[in-house]
Protein backbone atom coordinates (compact mmCIF):
# COMPACT_ATOMS: atom_id res chain seq x y z
CA UNK A 1 0.00 0.00 0.00
CA UNK A 2 1.62 3.58 -1.05
CA UNK A 3 2.46 5.79 2.03
CA UNK A 4 1.16 9.65 1.18
CA UNK A 5 4.28 11.43 1.84
CA UNK A 6 4.23 15.28 2.50
CA UNK A 7 5.77 17.67 0.85
CA UNK A 8 6.49 19.93 3.89
CA UNK A 9 6.53 19.21 7.27
CA UNK A 10 4.98 22.34 9.59
CA UNK A 11 6.13 23.80 12.42
CA UNK A 12 2.79 23.58 14.50
CA UNK A 13 3.89 21.61 17.68
CA UNK A 14 1.88 18.25 16.44
CA UNK A 15 3.55 14.87 16.63
CA UNK A 16 3.39 13.22 13.51
CA UNK A 17 0.88 11.15 14.54
CA UNK A 18 -1.34 13.71 16.11
CA UNK A 19 -1.11 15.93 12.40
CA UNK A 20 -1.74 12.29 11.02
CA UNK A 21 -4.91 11.65 12.31
CA UNK A 22 -6.15 15.58 12.54
CA UNK A 23 -10.08 15.15 11.40
CA UNK A 24 -10.36 16.66 8.04
CA UNK A 25 -13.13 18.49 6.27
CA UNK A 26 -13.16 17.04 2.60
CA UNK A 27 -15.04 19.34 -0.66
CA UNK A 28 -15.95 17.61 -3.65
CA UNK A 29 -16.82 20.42 -6.08
CA UNK A 30 -16.74 20.91 -10.06
CA UNK A 31 -19.01 20.07 -13.00
CA UNK A 32 -17.78 16.85 -13.51
CA UNK A 33 -19.44 13.32 -12.23
CA UNK A 34 -18.13 11.40 -9.15
CA UNK A 35 -18.47 14.13 -6.25
CA UNK A 36 -21.43 11.65 -4.14
CA UNK A 37 -19.53 8.70 -5.69
CA UNK A 38 -16.36 9.69 -4.24
CA UNK A 39 -17.58 10.70 -0.74
CA UNK A 40 -19.49 7.22 -0.55
CA UNK A 41 -16.40 5.71 -1.69
CA UNK A 42 -14.97 7.44 1.76
CA UNK A 43 -17.66 5.98 3.90
CA UNK A 44 -16.97 2.32 2.73
CA UNK A 45 -13.59 3.26 4.79
CA UNK A 46 -15.19 4.94 7.71
CA UNK A 47 -17.51 1.74 8.21
CA UNK A 48 -14.57 -0.57 7.88
CA UNK A 49 -12.28 1.39 10.41
CA UNK A 50 -15.92 0.55 12.35
CA UNK A 51 -16.66 4.63 12.28
CA UNK A 52 -20.31 5.30 12.91
CA UNK A 53 -21.57 7.66 9.70
CA UNK A 54 -24.25 9.90 8.89
CA UNK A 55 -25.19 10.96 5.44
CA UNK A 56 -27.41 13.82 4.85
CA UNK A 57 -28.69 14.42 1.81
CA UNK A 58 -29.50 17.89 0.61
CA UNK A 59 -31.02 18.23 -2.64
CA UNK A 60 -32.05 14.77 -4.24
CA UNK A 61 -35.36 13.44 -4.12
CA UNK A 62 -36.50 11.01 -1.79
CA UNK A 63 -37.94 8.91 -5.44
CA UNK A 64 -34.32 8.76 -6.65
CA UNK A 65 -32.46 5.58 -4.94
CA UNK A 66 -29.18 5.71 -5.17
CA UNK A 67 -26.95 2.47 -5.27
CA UNK A 68 -24.96 3.10 -2.15
CA UNK A 69 -28.06 4.14 0.15
CA UNK A 70 -28.87 0.43 0.01
CA UNK A 71 -25.65 -0.69 0.35
CA UNK A 72 -24.48 1.14 3.01
CA UNK A 73 -27.62 0.39 4.87
CA UNK A 74 -26.60 -3.38 4.64
CA UNK A 75 -23.32 -3.01 5.78
CA UNK A 76 -24.40 -0.94 8.70
CA UNK A 77 -27.12 -3.46 9.80
CA UNK A 78 -24.75 -6.09 9.18
CA UNK A 79 -22.55 -5.64 12.83
CA UNK A 80 -19.22 -5.76 10.92
CA UNK A 81 -18.50 -2.03 10.51
CA UNK A 82 -19.54 0.83 11.57
CA UNK A 83 -23.31 2.30 12.24
CA UNK A 84 -24.91 3.80 9.42
CA UNK A 85 -27.60 6.60 9.53
CA UNK A 86 -29.02 8.02 5.88
CA UNK A 87 -31.32 11.30 6.06
CA UNK A 88 -32.95 12.48 3.13
CA UNK A 89 -34.37 16.49 2.53
CA UNK A 90 -36.64 14.49 -0.32
CA UNK A 91 -38.33 12.35 2.67
CA UNK A 92 -39.24 16.01 5.12
CA UNK A 93 -36.04 14.61 6.95
CA UNK A 94 -36.51 11.53 9.64
CA UNK A 95 -36.24 13.71 12.89
CA UNK A 96 -39.02 16.17 12.17
CA UNK A 97 -42.22 15.15 13.62
CA UNK A 98 -44.75 17.45 12.25
CA UNK A 99 -48.61 17.26 11.77
CA UNK A 100 -50.47 17.02 8.35
CA UNK A 101 -51.63 20.81 8.92
CA UNK A 102 -48.59 22.07 9.31
CA UNK A 103 -47.94 21.11 5.67
CA UNK A 104 -44.42 20.78 3.45
CA UNK A 105 -41.53 22.60 4.33
CA UNK A 106 -40.21 24.60 1.43
CA UNK A 107 -36.92 23.15 0.07
CA UNK A 108 -35.38 25.87 1.51
CA UNK A 109 -36.40 25.82 4.73
CA UNK A 110 -35.79 22.18 4.64
CA UNK A 111 -32.04 22.53 3.94
CA UNK A 112 -32.11 25.01 6.76
CA UNK A 113 -33.40 22.42 9.13
CA UNK A 114 -30.71 19.89 7.84
CA UNK A 115 -28.16 22.12 8.66
CA UNK A 116 -29.51 22.64 12.29
CA UNK A 117 -29.28 18.91 12.69
CA UNK A 118 -25.65 18.55 11.31
CA UNK A 119 -24.85 21.34 13.88
CA UNK A 120 -26.83 19.45 16.59
CA UNK A 121 -25.11 16.38 15.71
CA UNK A 122 -21.73 17.78 15.36
CA UNK A 123 -21.91 18.97 18.81
CA UNK A 124 -22.73 15.85 20.32
CA UNK A 125 -19.95 13.66 17.83
CA UNK A 126 -23.02 11.57 16.95
CA UNK A 127 -21.37 10.44 14.06
CA UNK A 128 -17.11 10.42 12.79
CA UNK A 129 -17.97 10.62 9.60
CA UNK A 130 -20.26 12.82 8.12
CA UNK A 131 -21.40 13.33 4.53
CA UNK A 132 -23.17 16.41 3.90
CA UNK A 133 -23.98 15.12 0.04
CA UNK A 134 -25.16 18.30 -2.06
CA UNK A 135 -24.64 20.51 0.61
CA UNK A 136 -22.89 22.95 -1.38
CA UNK A 137 -26.01 24.04 -3.38
CA UNK A 138 -27.94 25.71 -0.49
CA UNK A 139 -24.82 27.68 0.65
CA UNK A 140 -24.90 28.82 -3.22
CA UNK A 141 -28.43 29.58 -3.03
CA UNK A 142 -27.98 31.51 0.07
CA UNK A 143 -29.97 29.28 2.03
CA UNK A 144 -27.81 28.19 4.50
CA UNK A 145 -25.24 31.17 5.69
CA UNK A 146 -21.81 30.04 4.57
CA UNK A 147 -19.86 31.80 7.28
CA UNK A 148 -21.74 30.11 9.67
CA UNK A 149 -20.99 26.72 8.21
CA UNK A 150 -16.97 27.49 8.05
CA UNK A 151 -17.15 28.64 11.96
CA UNK A 152 -18.71 25.44 12.99
CA UNK A 153 -16.87 23.09 11.08
CA UNK A 154 -13.71 24.68 12.54
CA UNK A 155 -14.18 24.71 15.63
CA UNK A 156 -16.11 21.12 15.83
CA UNK A 157 -15.23 19.05 18.62
CA UNK A 158 -13.39 15.85 18.85
CA UNK A 159 -11.84 13.92 15.36
CA UNK A 160 -15.23 14.14 12.98
CA UNK A 161 -14.14 13.93 9.35
CA UNK A 162 -17.10 16.18 7.06
CA UNK A 163 -16.62 15.73 3.39
CA UNK A 164 -19.03 18.36 1.51
CA UNK A 165 -20.42 17.77 -2.35
CA UNK A 166 -22.05 19.48 -5.21
CA UNK A 167 -21.33 22.16 -7.87
CA UNK A 168 -19.91 25.78 -7.05
CA UNK A 169 -18.54 25.37 -3.46
CA UNK A 170 -18.22 28.39 -2.23
CA UNK A 171 -14.78 29.84 -2.26
CA UNK A 172 -14.52 30.66 1.58
CA UNK A 173 -15.33 26.85 2.21
CA UNK A 174 -12.54 26.13 -0.05
CA UNK A 175 -10.61 28.09 1.98
CA UNK A 176 -11.35 26.58 4.93
CA UNK A 177 -11.17 23.28 3.65
CA UNK A 178 -8.35 20.36 4.15
CA UNK A 179 -8.97 18.52 1.07
CA UNK A 180 -10.65 19.95 -2.04
CA UNK A 181 -11.52 17.90 -5.06
CA UNK A 182 -12.31 19.04 -8.42
CA UNK A 183 -14.29 16.94 -10.62
CA UNK A 184 -13.98 18.25 -14.28
CA UNK A 185 -16.14 17.01 -17.27
CA UNK A 186 -13.64 15.84 -20.17
CA UNK A 187 -16.35 13.77 -21.73
CA UNK A 188 -20.07 12.43 -20.50
CA UNK A 189 -22.56 9.87 -22.31
CA UNK A 190 -24.96 12.41 -22.16
CA UNK A 191 -23.29 14.86 -24.60
CA UNK A 192 -24.08 11.94 -27.28
CA UNK A 193 -27.72 11.71 -25.80
CA UNK A 194 -27.38 8.66 -23.71
CA UNK A 195 -29.28 8.95 -20.45
CA UNK A 196 -28.19 7.69 -17.12
CA UNK A 197 -28.39 3.88 -16.78
CA UNK A 198 -28.60 1.61 -13.97
CA UNK A 199 -25.42 0.89 -12.30
CA UNK A 200 -23.62 4.00 -13.62
CA UNK A 201 -25.64 6.86 -12.46
CA UNK A 202 -27.95 4.74 -9.52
Amino acid sequence: MPKGQPNVVPQDGLTTRQRRNRPLVAVHTGVGKGKSTAAFGLALRAWNQGWPIGVFQFVKSAKWKVGEERALKVLGDSGEGGSVTWHKMGEGWSWIQRNVQDGEMSSEAAAREGWEQVKRDLAAETYRLLVLDEFAYPMHWGWVDVEEVVAVLRDRPGTQHVVITGRNAPQQLIDAADLVTEMSKVKHPMDAGQKGQKGIEW
